[in-house]
């Protein structure tokens, strides 16, 4: 087995969509740099692909995107960055490059495993503390959401014979009916013990998984609910570390004695008591929220739905998302299925809007964007949220209010129509224990397709924008030339539509480029110019380029910017293309950054010439494929041929 360069591993509580999104961002941000990558999943079937010891002792680095425990310790002497697995979707590029280039990420050490390696937009001393604290919980949830959804189904199931059928005594009871109730009841209520138990595994190992499901069974037992669960696993782990620290100095040889005895006990009595007293409290907390949530379904299902509606879609799999799923969870335990009928309807609708979406306004997205939206149909019918998230991405100051709106809609009609879903994931295929299905569907419907005639129309409108910069910049260019006079102009023939062959060259094109801010690209533009005998003045040439920026941005769409310069000291028409190690904040039309520098030099003479190859460039620009292909290229001699080659 060769040595690969980079290993990472990526989680998600529920393990289905999040996970294997950030393992192929990574994958594929590797394989555009030219390094190897093996990427460990940690997902609802376990982990796979799993990294060896020998993997982990010849790497150079290691990322952890992840919202779960993934035994980072493991990593000890190792430079590692740990983020969450949001971020290993969105900004893949970034995290490979600073495993490979940024010297300055830390070192993990296990004898410090609170003091968690990081990126320095997420150091452990402040929102790190946040996301690790997150991780811990979503440990524990990713373990017990199983548990709900068989306790849920199987509960659900029994009600075919009759809403009393597993009621002894009853007319309607039924012997296999009752079988299903009690098995199923038995396993919603192992939810809050197995919750408490992985988050303190999660903060403590075996220890505080001990200590945890004894925390958990007192949190069951004194009715303090999910609220109950989630403070006992933080109180186990805790109480686990500070005996872990008490009794640091013990000798070695009696380690076996304190993991056995020594933890288990003391931890078990000191978190045991203390969840004792706190159930109290903690019980009517728990009695007074579910009281508020049913009150809030009877008198105010409009309000309740569009707040339960625009937290699902608000970041469909993070924190705001999980805080309305874990409430429906934690409602359906104690026999609520009102509540999840929101929470489910609000999750599958951004994914089916953006099927709807793609069926309504095709132009409007590229064939992979069109073949993403068609899957999504399948995404957001068995509630996976996550297949919404890249067309978000997207236009997230649009898409996403989008998204919150359609969402409040199918949470609302769910609400008003009273219906019921008792097992809290599933999608569509819930439907024979849904009460109401045939209303649910529409409800959920409604919401998609009003949400999908949003976003396509947004789409559209957004579409047209490269058309109107072509146009903008096209008439730039002539307004430019006007000042020139009509003879010198004509000196410079306007070339056929293969003329960009005449002023691109393999050693104007330059991959990798390190610069990091719009003027450094500029000034980096101006001095190739002139060691590549193509001015004799950079200053010039760069205030030429501040010039033009400073009367509209010539940043696109896509990451891909057209600065341009005319002036007296520029000997000939020439074209420098410029693919940048790391994308740079620069106006353009969809806001991202950019990362794709074409940029043309023209001698005072050359306005006509000036037009004619901005509007070749932007043409060829127009094609999804040729972007598609311009992106992907990494030397200068596939974009030479891509330039050269290809028709406008």
């Amino acid at each position: 087995m060769g040595k690969y360069q980079i290993i990472a591993a990526t989680g998600c509580p529920t393990g289905i969509a999040h996970t294997y999104m950030a393992q192929e961002a990574l994958e594929q941000a590797a394989e555009k740099r030219g390094v190897s990558i093996k990427v460990e999943t940690h997902g609802q079937t376990g982990v796979e692909n799993a990294l060896t010891d020998e993997e982990i002792r010849e790497a150079d680095g290691v990322i952890v995107a992840a919202d779960k425990d993934v035994a980072i310790e493991r990593f000890a002497g190792k430079r590692v960055i740990n983020v969450s697995v949001s971020k290993g979707i969105k900004m893949p590029d970034e995290l490979v490059d600073r495993i490979l280039n940024d010297d300055q990420v830390p070192i993990y050490h296990a004898d410090k495993a609170q003091q968690q390696p990081t990126t320095e937009k997420e150091s452990v001393s402040a929102a790190g503390i946040g996301h690790q604290l997150y991780v811990y919980l979503m440990n524990g949830v990713s373990h017990m959401l199983p548990l709900v959804v068989a306790g849920g189904v199987l509960t659900a199931c029994s009600f075919f014979w009759g809403i009393h059928s597993a009621e002894q005594g009853n007319p309607e009871f039924n012997q296999f009916a009752y079988l299903l109730n009690t098995i199923g009841g038995f396993a919603m209520n192992l939810m809050v013990p197995v919750l408490a138990a992985y988050i303190a595994e999660a903060i403590a190992k075996r220890s505080g998984l001990i200590v945890g499901f004894t925390v958990g069974m007192i949190a069951y037992t004194n009715g303090t609910g999910f609220l109950g669960g989630l403070v006992g696993g933080f109180l186990a782990g805790g109480v686990v570390l500070v005996l872990n620290k008490l009794f640091a100095k013990l000798p070695k040889s009696i380690d076996g004695l304190k993991a056995i005895f020594i933890l288990p006990v003391l931890g078990t009595l000191i978190a045991g008591l203390t969840m004792w007293y706190l159930s109290v409290p903690m019980e009517a907390i728990n009695e007074g929220m579910m009281n508020f949530l049913k009150q809030m379904e009877d008198a105010n299902p409009i309000i309740l739905g569009a707040i339960v509606g625009a937290m699902c879609a608000f970041d469909m799999g993070g924190p705001v998302n999980k805080a309305a799923y874990l409430t429906g969870t934690a409602l359906l335990a104690q026999g609520n299925y009102y509540f999840m009928a929101g929470v489910s309807a609000a999750c599958m609708v951004p994914p089916l809007a953006t099927g709807v979406s793609v069926l309504l306004n095709k132009k409007a997205y590229t064939e992979k964007e069109r073949s993403a939206g068609y899957v999504n149909f399948l995404l957001g019918a068995t509630h996976i949220t996550e297949g919404a998230i890249p067309f978000a991405a997207k236009n997230p100051l649009i898409n996403i209010p989008i998204f919150m709106f359609g969402s409040a809609i199918a949470a609302i009609l769910s609400y008003v129509t009273r219906t019921s879903v008792p097992a809290p994931h599933g999608g569509f295929i819930v439907l024979p224990i849904v009460n109401r299905p045939f209303m649910w569907v529409i409800d959920i419907f409604v919401g998609a397709v009003i949400a999908g005639i949003l976003l396509a129309f947004a789409e559209g409108r957004t579409k047209a924008a490269p058309e109107v910069a072509t146009e903008a910049a096209a008439t730039e260019a002539t307004e430019t030339t006007v000042t020139a006079p009509v003879a010198e102009a004509s000196e410079t023939p306007v070339e056929d539509e293969d003329s960009l062959g005449s002023i691109l060259k393999q050693e104007y094109i330059q991959i990798d480029v390190p610069c990091d801010t719009r003027d450094a690209v500029l000034d980096y533009l101006s001095i190739t110019a002139e060691k590549l005998g193509l001015t004799t003045n950079s200053e010039a040439v760069y205030q030429k380029y501040q010039a033009r920026e400073a009367s509209g941005s010539t940043g696109m769409e896509r990451g891909i910017a057209i600065p341009h310069a005319e002036d007296a000291s520029i000997k000939q028409p020439a074209m420098l293309i410029l693919k940048l190690r790391n994308g740079v904040e620069w106006e353009s039309f969809d806001g991202q950054p950019i990362d794709t520098v074409i940029s043309f030099l023209i001698p005072e003479s050359g306005g006509e010439a000036h037009l004619h190859y901005l509007s070749e460039t932007s043409k060829r620009l127009m094609q999804e494929d040729f972007v598609d292909q311009l992106k992907a290229a990494n030397d200068a001699y596939t974009i030479y041929r891509l330039f050269t080659e290809t028709e406008a």
